[in-house]
């Protein structure tokens, strides 16, 4: 791979100017003519592969297919546009699927009609690398992209909440201790009843369903971090891991919780109807919408985007996408697309997807995982998985 010494605005023209030569079977000399129709003008220039099907040949035309999760979705989104307006490769094609949903997706087959790049808001599970393995899928590439903090939004017009782990955890497990060495039904109706301080709202919270990384990670972080503030749970933790994972794990099916789907557009819907209710949203989405809903304080932390890169915030998490090596001779961009998100002028505290929400990493960080996405070095096998 040979490296631009172009700036992105430079190559942005270029990757238009070549476009415009392809499709116009203008033939021009000197930098023009020594360039191929078909490969990416992009942040770097592509070695091209021989292997790789020509995008303007004649042929169906093969785009990249992207599925998983809804908060990497508009990170994403916008790389895609980005490709397709400075390239000659077509704009990929980005499906929210949810995490879980997008890697059973993402792990049925290889091919140019499969998913190439799954989006995730948690890592990978063993059980999703076995599921991969099983189809041929191997190889798979792992790219931390940034940081997200989970909010709990209401309505502007709506009290400002102040909220701890704990109070999350009282309010949303399906069961609770009872005091007597063993579990009741979730007795907590309102938040008032769990905290004087709190207001007399009913618990109503709309958040995602089982598939989502955002659920995975709000269990995982808030949940089980708030059950640790109760003995019984401590005690719980230590005598039986599992059925600490399983009670704070379940979610309250009374009403108080409502799965809402893999559309956040719709809780935000949700929160302006009903000024009693809350909604689990990753921060890039509140920061989108912050002349309507606000984001409840945890622990008197606001969600802010110094206090979630800080670690601050608590219930943060990292934001992934994993590529299929495989597929990287089968459909054209795949490479390009790798480095256009993984620059500095796209995801570094002067990127333009900060403007969309995206928390960068430190920049040594972002050089390890450029350096992995570029190289595209698998991931060690784990549990004997390839």
């Amino acid at each position: 791979m040979t490296v631009s010494y172009f700036s992105g605005t430079d190559r942005r023209m270029l990757g238009w100017l070549f476009s415009l030569r392809c499709r116009s079977g203008w033939a021009g000399l000197g930098l023009f003519g020594l360039v191929a129709c078909g490969e990416g003008i992009d942040l770097a220039s592509i070695e091209p592969q021989p292997d790789k099907p020509p995008l303007f040949a004649g042929e169906e035309v093969r785009k990249i297919k992207i599925v998983g999760s809804s908060t990497v979705a508009p990170f994403s989104t916008t790389v895609a546009e980005q490709l397709g307006a400075a390239t000659a490769f077509d704009t990929p094609i980005v499906e929210t699927t949810g995490t879980g949903g997008g890697f059973k997706a993402f792990c049925q087959a290889v091919g140019p009609d499969e998913p190439s790049i799954v989006n995730a808001s948690r890592q990978i599970k063993v059980s999703e690398r076995i599921l991969c393995a099983q189809a041929g899928v191997t190889d798979l590439v792992e790219v931390k992209i940034g940081f997200d903090g989970i909010v709990l939004a209401n309505a502007k017009t709506a009290p400002s909440l102040d909220l701890t782990t704990e109070v999350i955890y009282r309010a949303l497990a399906a069961e609770l201790p009872d005091g007597r060495g063993g579990w009741q039904k979730n007795p907590n109706r309102t938040w008032r009843q769990i905290s004087p301080e709190l207001p007399d709202m009913p618990i109503l919270v709309s958040g995602p369903p089982p598939t989502s990384g955002t659920r995975d990670a709000f269990v995982e972080i808030a949940m089980e971090s708030g059950a640790l503030a109760l003995p019984e749970l401590v005690e719980l933790k230590a005598r039986d891991p599992e059925s600490f994972l399983a009670r704070t794990h379940t979610l309250r099916n009374d009403g108080a919780w409502i799965d809402s789907g893999e559309n956040d557009s719709a809780i935000i819907q949700t929160l302006l109807r009903n000024k009693d209710s809350l909604g689990i949203l990753g921060f890039s989405f509140l920061e989108q919408n912050l002349d309507r809903v606000q984001g409840a304080s945890i622990g008197g932390v606001v969600p802010r985007f110094e206090a979630i890169a800080s670690g601050d915030y608590a219930i943060s998490r990292s934001m992934y996408f994993y590529v299929k090596t495989q597929n990287l001779a089968l459909v054209p961009g795949l490479e390009a697309f790798v480095i256009e998100f993984t620059q500095e002028d796209a995801w570094a505290p002067d990127g333009y997807l900060v403007d969309k929400g995206l928390i960068p990493l430190p920049e040594a960080d972002r050089a390890v995982q450029r350096d992995i996405a570029r190289s595209m070095r698998p991931m060690p096998p784990i549990n004997g998985t390839p």
